[in-house]
């Protein structure tokens, strides 16, 4: 009977840790923002084997059903020096040299500027004043 118990117990415990480690479904939480794991495009695609931050060992993921995502992409080169036009981008054309040129442009200055008071104002009243201060004779007195 205790083996049985026992046996049950085992199987009772094993098969919820287990549960833990199965499939996911990747669905990114922004539209049009992908989600990249080593360098494959998992949005809405099934990983397999991600623990993240559940345990302290992680193990490599596998993505079922993303896209490579190429981390340098071949956009192609243009040296100016070889004389070839680029394949795209802006066509420019150069105006003829006759051509009536528009009005010019007013004249603008604008001038900022600091300075420190005058010197006179810097000294009315003295670092030291004197204890007493003697009123001018003949001043009203109220």
């Amino acid at each position: 009977m205790r083996v049985m118990s026992a046996l049950a117990i085992l199987i009772g415990t094993t098969l919820p840790a287990l549960a833990g480690d199965g499939f996911h479904i990747v669905i990114p939480g922004r539209a049009g923002v992908p989600i990249i794991i080593n360098g494959v495009d998992a949005s809405y695609a099934v990983i397999e084997g991600d623990r993240g931050l559940a345990k302290g060992l992680h193990v490599q993921p596998t993505v079922y059903g993303g896209r490579y995502i190429d981390p340098l992409p071949n956009v192609g080169h243009y040296y100016p020096s070889a004389g070839h036009q680029p394949g795209y981008g802006r066509l420019e054309i150069e105006p003829p040299k006759n051509r009536k040129l528009p009005k010019a442009a007013e004249s603008f200055h604008e001038e900022w500027g600091a300075q420190s008071p005058p010197p006179a104002l810097q000294n009315a009243v003295p670092f030291d004043p004197p204890a007493v201060i003697v009123a001018p004779p003949g001043a009203r007195r109220y």
